[in-house]
């Protein structure tokens, strides 16, 4: 069992990604990433992992001149691609051409994205964004439903109280970020925050914390100081656990539900036991004081394999909660203590629900099985272990960014006790042993290993849909074999990849779920990416659009040694108040780095754009997103 366990940490996506590289005249100690069980590597989202390990070995790259720094299609100012708007609006920071360095001070990534329910042309768009030097907060408002939009910082630089032992905790990195509306106009932006440590400074803190953050009435352009804690963990041990990590947000915006405007935190806890546990905390009071966390993570006989003791669900990651018009709190979550036999390597999504207003929670009903994504380093090589990734077709390697499947979640408007869950599965519907897609076990890592991962019209990813009727007690999905569940792709999709996805309802009871997709062209063998949106009225026939405008290359910023990007991010974001809004990171726009060293006056500096060794041109990460009409069974202009 200890090698799935692994694999809880490799989810963990702020705290990892967070820790800078040490420099080489650093203290002698060993990275935090080192202080971690296999399990806790697992589970470790990948925000978090990529600074507690990274991979950034200098490598030969070749430098084109480029041109003038002014807004066009081929440098870093906003610049919107066909129907797809940049969301994000700085211009590109320009960095030194150090692969190390590829990133930061750059990219944006992990998107969310809400709609006020009662003016839906205000938006906020929040993500993580590196554009001073490392992973902050950061958030985009719209006022005119996504077509325009203007930044906004969080100020998370510090935040005050008693937890830490000063007036002030300031810190290192965080991101995360989620978003969502109350009924009254207020917006609030969920940010993780997180010190480093000596692996990575000369502070000694390992602390972390949960912020929320409210913008009264201005629709997102500007938010309250301090953040309010939704839950704090002091920690100047020399181990980087106890660790809070993967939160997520929502509020109860259902006019009439007895915790109308209740806001809800949900996050995992490593413990220094070596758990994994699912927390939450609510806050009455719009933002002002939340409550003292309760456990959603119960124990059930649906756990058997627990990491301390018998039927406790102590290994969990990537929590999603929401709401229901009638005040039923849902909170889903992958959980890795299920029971597996043979070469089998599937494990479980569960759901426990309060209807107390978040005081208490249910036990676990089994949402669905479902099957990870592949180990990255058996398939695709590399030095990333514990990671999981989705492999290209053929013999190409490039496509190593971590990725994991994940829960998420809606309640139908219109009929409340129907709640839907989507989660990614690499076994599906068409992805099986009768096409050659075979489960094989753990990797030495931790991570799932399969029979035909490389081999094309073999392995893909799905997203399977598992249904309540019954207000959470049941699913589709708790007694149906993921090879048999429904799934919101069709046909056209089989033997293509299909992932990070996100779900909601509209106000009409439509569903939409947008994902990563590589239906179109050669993405398949290529490792390129589109967007798609699948819409269905019934649940049954789902109708596929095409989000993106053309396909966008593999990422390259926070490289290996082989230009290959390692970190692109561990979730999309989707709302869909009317029609939908699918929000996500684009690698379409080019890097550009300083490429000499000036010295006056005879050499001035000047812009390049990079090739990597792997010939993929050098990209940046920035957010983009579109307005669609969900669609219907009827409709699938997947071309």
């Amino acid at each position: 069992m200890r090698y799935r366990y692994l694999r809880l940490l490799a989810a963990l996506p702020l705290a990892a990604v967070l820790l800078f590289q040490q420099p080489t005249a650093a203290p002698v100690r060993a990275s935090g990433y080192s202080d971690l069980t296999t399990l806790q590597k697992k589970l470790l989202s990948g925000f978090a992992s990529l600074e507690l390990n990274p991979d950034t070995t200098p490598s030969a790259r070749s430098a084109q001149t480029a041109g003038n720094y002014f807004p066009s299609s081929d440098d870093g100012c906003p610049v919107n691609l066909g129907s797809n708007v940049k969301v994000n609006q700085n211009c590109l920071n320009v960095s030194d051409s150090s692969p190390s360095l590829q990133g930061r001070g750059q990219a944006q990534n992990e998107t969310a994205i809400a709609q006020d329910p009662f003016n839906p042309q205000n938006v906020v768009a929040t993500y993580n964004d590196y554009r001073r030097g490392d992973g902050n907060c950061y958030g985009s408002f719209s006022r005119d439903g996504g077509r325009t939009w203007a930044d906004a910082t969080i100020p998370m630089g510090f935040t005050r109280g008693s937890a830490f032992g000063a007036a002030r905790q300031y810190w290192q990195a965080g991101g995360d970020t989620s978003i969502a509306w109350d009924t009254k106009g207020n917006a609030y932006f969920e940010c993780q925050v997180f010190m480093r440590g000596l692996s990575a400074s000369n502070n000694p803190d390992f602390s972390s914390g949960v912020y929320v953050f409210r913008s009264t009435r201005n629709h997102g352009a500007s938010w309250n100081f301090p953040g309010r804690p939704a839950v704090e963990q002091a920690n100047f041990t020399p181990s980087i656990v106890p660790l809070l990590d993967k939160p997520y947000m929502t509020v109860d915006n259902h006019v009439g539900s007895p915790f109308q405007d209740r806001i809800y935190v949900t996050w995992t806890l490593f413990a220094a036991d070596n758990t994994a546990n699912i927390y939450a905390s609510h806050s009455s009071d719009y933002g002002e004081t939340f409550s003292a966390p309760a456990l959603v993570s119960h124990s059930s006989t649906l756990c058997p394999g627990s990491v301390i003791g018998t039927n406790n669900c102590d290994a969990n990651q990537f929590s999603d909660p929401f709401t229901g018009p009638d005040g039923t709190l849902y909170v889903a979550f992958d959980n890795f203590n299920n029971a597996v036999a043979g070469a089998d390597n599937r494990n479980q999504i569960l759901l426990a629900k309060s209807t107390d207003g978040g005081v208490t929670f249910s036990a676990p009903t089994r949402v669905a099985d479902y099957y990870d994504l592949p180990d990255c380093p058996t398939y695709q090589g590399g030095q990333d272990p514990g990671r999981a990734c989705v492999p290209e077709k053929g013999s190409s390697t490039k496509s190593v960014f971590r990725a994991t499947n994940y829960a998420s979640g809606a309640v139908n408007p219109k009929k409340p006790s129907q709640v839907v869950v989507t989660v990614g599965s690499y076994i599906n519907r068409y992805s099986n042993e009768s096409n050659g897609c075979v489960p094989a076990g753990f990797s030495a890592f931790g991570n799932n290993d399969y029979v035909g991962v490389k081999t094309a019209g073999a392995c893909n990813n799905k997203i399977l849909l598992s249904v309540s009727n019954n207000g959470g007690t049941t699913f589709t999905g708790t007694t149906t074999d993921p090879r048999n569940l429904a799934t919101v792709n069709t046909a056209r999709q089989a033997g293509s990849d299909q992932f990070w996805q996100w779900a909601a309802f509209n106000r009409e009871g439509k569903l939409a779920a947008s994902y990563y997709d590589r239906q179109y062209g050669n993405d398949e063998t290529t490792g390129k990416m589109d967007v798609s949106l699948s819409g269905s009225q019934d649940l049954q026939d789902f109708g596929v659009k095409r989000a993106t405008s053309s396909s966008m290359p593999l990422p390259t910023e926070f490289p290996n040694s082989r230009g290959n990007g390692l970190f692109f991010g561990d979730y999309s974001g989707l709302t869909a108040v009317t029609d939908a809004l699918p929000l996500w990171m684009d690698t379409r726009s080019p890097d550009l780095f300083l490429c000499n060293t000036p010295s006056a006056p005879n050499n001035p500096p000047q812009l390049c754009g990079l090739t990597e060794p792997n010939g993929l041109r050098a990209n940046d990460q920035d957010i983009f997103v579109t307005r669609l009409s969900i669609p219907s069974g009827n409709e699938d202009n997947g071309d």
